[in-house]
Formats: C-alpha cells, sequence, structure tokens
C-alpha cells in the first residue's frame, strides 16, 4: 500500500475524549483538494508545521465514524511519517491557494445540506462574506475530573504500550470560547466555534505578555483574529464537523478547525471569488 501525500492545514486544540479518538484532529487535502482527516494522533504530531506536505500510511478508522474524510493513521506512533516539502506564503499565499481554495462555498446551508446522508460531508472551505464580530464567552476553568484522570493515563497511541515513549502532554484548558459571528453570502448570520489549535495557544502566549491580566490576553486575542484577520485579510475558513453533533444530526454539525488568511491582491482588493 503507498503512503498517502497531505497537505496539513488544521490541527484542533487538544480535548480529552472518552474513547481517546479525538485528543488531537489533524487534518489536510490531498494533491487534487480532497479534504482528509487523521485521528487518532499523539501529541507529538504538534511538532509538524501547517502548510507541510507529509507522508504516512493511513486506514479507514473504526465503523462508528461514518464520516467519508476520516482516516486513521496505520502506524499509531507515526512511525512511518515523512516531511516532503512546504508551501511558503510567496505572492498572497499563491501555493497554498491552488490546493486549498479549490473548492469554496459561500452559502452555509449548502454545506450543512451536504452533511446529511447519505454524502455525510463533514470539511470543507467556506469563505464568509462579512465578519461581523468575534464572540468572547467565559468557559469552565478546568477540564472534567474524569478527563484529567484520562490525561494522567499513558498513551494509548503507542504502538507497545512504553510509557516513555510518547507521555501525556499536560495540556491546559482555555477558560474562554471564542466564536466568529458572521454572515454568508445569501445573508445568512451565524456563529461558529473556533476550534484551531492557533487561537488557544495565542491565548496562552498573550496571558504570559500580559503578567496574567486575563483581559489584556483577550484584548490581543480580538485585536489578531478581528481587527487584523477579519478586517484586512483574505479571510476562508476550514470547517469540519464534530463526530457527535454530526452523529446526532444538528442543525450544524460544523465548527471553525482552522484560518486561511492570506492578504487580498492588488487587483483584488475586496477578495472577490472569481
Amino acid at each position: 500500500m503507498n503512503p498517502s501525500r497531505v497537505l496539513i492545514t488544521v490541527t484542533t486544540y487538544p480535548l480529552p475524549s472518552r474513547s481517546y479518538d479525538e485528543l488531537v484532529c489533524t487534518g489536510g487535502l490531498l494533491e487534487d483538494g480532497t479534504w482528509i482527516r487523521i485521528y487518532p494522533v499523539p501529541f507529538k504530531f504538534l511538532e509538524f508545521k501547517k502548510y507541510q506536505w507529509i507522508e504516512l500510511h493511513l486506514k479507514k478508522p473504526r465503523k462508528e465514524d461514518f464520516r467519508p474524510e476520516s482516516y486513521s493513521p496505520l502506524h499509531p506512533d507515526l512511525s512511518d511519517i515523512k516531511i516532503v516539502g512546504e508551501l511558503g506564503t510567496k505572492n498572497e499565499w499563491e501555493e497554498r491557494k491552488k490546493i486549498c481554495l479549490k473548492t469554496v462555498y459561500t452559502n452555509l446551508k449548502e454545506l450543512i445540506n451536504l452533511s446529511k446522508a447519505p454524502g455525510n460531508k463533514s470539511m470543507g472551505t467556506f469563505k464568509p462574506a462579512r465578519i461581523i464580530d468575534l464572540v468572547i464567552e467565559e468557559d469552565e476553568r478546568e477540564w472534567r475530573k474524569d478527563w484529567l484522570e484520562q490525561l494522567k493515563q499513558i498513551d494509548l497511541f503507542t504502538s507497545d504500550g512504553n510509557r516513555n515513549q510518547f507521555p501525556r502532554i499536560p495540556i491546559r484548558k482555555v477558560p474562554y470560547i471564542f466564536k466568529y459571528r458572521f454572515e454568508d453570502a445569501v445573508g445568512k448570520q451565524s456563529t461558529m466555534m473556533i476550534e484551531d489549535w492557533e487561537i488557544g495557544a495565542l491565548y496562552w502566549n498573550c496571558l504570559a505578555l500580559a503578567d496574567g491580566n486575563e483581559q489584556i490576553a483577550l484584548q490581543k486575542v480580538r485585536m489578531k483574529y478581528f481587527d487584523d484577520l477579519a478586517k484586512t485579510k483574505d479571510i476562508y475558513f476550514f470547517l469540519g464537523t464534530t463526530a457527535e453533533w454530526h452523529r446526532r444530526r444538528s442543525l450544524n454539525p460544523f465548527v471553525i478547525i482552522g484560518i486561511f488568511y492570506p492578504k487580498f491582491k492588488k487587483d483584488n482588493p475586496q477578495g472577490k471569488l472569481f
């Protein structure tokens, strides 16, 4: 079996799970622009950078995950993974756009309809017509007790059960939820959670720079994700469904799992799709 070549574009913030299947969920695109979700993966996957091409052997996951984009590493310890290239940011991310923007949705209802059976589409690139606000809500400050116990266990993603091979990283829980409120091409307004690793990491970095002042840290997150990305960049969302809400057939099973934000081209200052 030949390895799959995947361009890494998204990594969600690690989340403890009863089934251990989505502690770290990552995803990307094949060379033809097809979306693919890879899980479970050990925390060491966070060592790899976005927009790197990797090669690894994949297999379909257990039957409970009906989503067509979902795959699991054939080797849970990622012993076969290779970095085979990287796409840069020259000419307003032109190389990245060729892969990431092959199919772009502008009507959220259209994408949600595709997520229904029998297609069950669970990943896609979406272009908001307008971002209205970055919503910040307080959340629980600690993981649930049963999740904390799981974080203390050995990494079940290792191939040999060696406790020292890939010990779990004590991931801090972000005590806030970040959401974008936006409008699509037909004027429908929606609010969607951002589960990208980057916004969680940004919060912790800003908190450290603010000497623990959470309000200053949140202000800096807003400046980055709203004043900068939402207002000055040609922004797209990478959307993905959660297994739970997709299985329950939620009215909208999607969350934002990544942000694509090149600069506007000089000959297309409004970021119009042609």
